[in-house]
């Protein structure tokens, strides 16, 4: 059962009443996630959880030997912090690996590369490919706040309008509040396709160049740091499908992502972490 939800306050499993956090979870057989409402990662569709990302979480949570999943719905700016607040055990929203968030949280391994795309208006009349055309053509630009976009945005010196959710950032495109909205090209592409009526496209991915370095990135799932125990068995059961392509895109690939997006074994969360030695 994956149930969805947007109930605030303190989840069953608390590490501070004693005992691991997965043995916890084990005991109670329910998981709660946070998500943010990104397609095709974590999403609610007629009032169930769903996505990619939660795809593996049933996978590898039932093989810990927790049946359940329940969703706890927040912007995506707030799930850090709610996971720091114990709104929830784990995040759920593929969100990228970046060394200022492993400061706050801890990461799986990866569950998915990830490339940038870019929605504009049927046409594209701005001309725009990438980040640097953004910056170069001087249009209005949106992004989600806490997503790495709005991290590019920063560092290349734009004045990039937030979002709460992809659905608003479709939105300020489509009604000229913006000119273009950047997130990453899956959760774009699904956003177009699921929405045909709405009057725009989205550019090819690309992968984002900052300061001449090409920004390569992934996601995985958020535990706070000291559940290692529960980070480390995810893990464990992680590596069992992204080592197996074909047991990957069996479940992912109901969500439209493809091998393009099973991660690189070579790209670690300790590297994408910025850790040394």
């Amino acid at each position: 059962m994956v149930a969805a939800g947007s109930v605030a306050g303190c989840t069953k499993t608390d590490t501070a009443s004693g005992g691991s956090l997965l043995q916890q979870l084990q005991d109670s057989g329910t998981v709660t996630v946070g998500f943010a409402g990104e397609a095709p990662y974590s999403f609610e569709q007629d009032g169930k959880l769903t996505g990619a990302t939660v795809a593996l979480h049933r996978e590898i949570f039932e093989n810990l030997g927790i049946d359940n999943v329940e969703g706890v719905s927040t912007d995506f700016g707030a799930l850090i912090p709610g996971l720091q607040a114990r709104r929830f055990d784990v995040v759920s929203a593929g969100m990228s690996i970046l060394p200022q968030r492993c400061e706050q949280a801890a990461f799986s391994e990866p569950e998915f590369n990830y490339t940038t795309a870019l929605m504009v208006p049927k046409g594209n009349p701005a001309n725009l490919t990438d980040m640097q055309s953004v910056q170069q053509s001087g249009v209005r630009m949106a992004a989600m706040t806490g997503a790495i976009e709005s991290d590019y945005a920063q560092q290349l010196g734009i004045d990039a309008m937030q979002v709460a959710s992809p659905q608003d950032g479709m939105d300020a495109v489509a009604n000229g509040r913006a000119d273009v909205f950047a997130l990453t090209g899956i959760s774009l592409n699904w956003l177009a396709q699921n929405n045909p009526q709405v009057p725009v496209e989205v550019t090819n991915s690309f992968v984002a160049v900052i300061d001449g370095v090409p920004q390569v990135g992934a996601g995985g799932t958020v535990f706070r740091k000291e559940d290692t125990e529960l980070r480390d068995a995810y893990n464990a059961e992680l590596a069992k499908i992204t080592s197996d392509k074909e047991k990957y895109l069996s479940i992912v690939g109901p969500f439209g992502f493809t091998e393009e997006e099973l991660p690189d074994p070579n790209l670690t969360t300790a590297k994408l972490c910025g850790e040394t030695g």
